[in-house]
């Protein structure tokens, strides 16, 4: 898979973070969890990758829908931007 600078950046931006599901980064990009963590391996330095592998295998991880608490529907990260009709809003 080719990817571009921006997307892979936000692919990693996407796994890193600890509420965003695998399912929801191959929802957006195509790409499943073997992929993404095939990525993170080459892209990020060793301890860092081992740090995030071992948060993503811990009991609380939320990183697959399946072990999201069931009154968790959906996660919005403070940096991201308001979007109504696929045109960002000037806040």
């Amino acid at each position: 898979m080719e990817l571009n600078e921006r997307d892979k950046n936000r692919i990693i931006e996407m796994a890193w973070e600890d509420r965003t599901p695998f399912e929801a980064i191959e929802f957006q990009f195509g790409m499943p969890e073997k992929e993404v963590i095939k990525l993170m391996r080459s892209e990020l330095k060793q301890s860092s990758f081992n740090l995030w592998r071992k948060r993503v295998n811990s009991g609380p991880s939320q990183k697959h829908l399946k072990k999201q608490p069931d009154d968790m529907t959906r996660f919005k990260s403070s940096r991201q931007k308001q979007i109504s009709l696929n045109k960002i809003s000037k806040r």
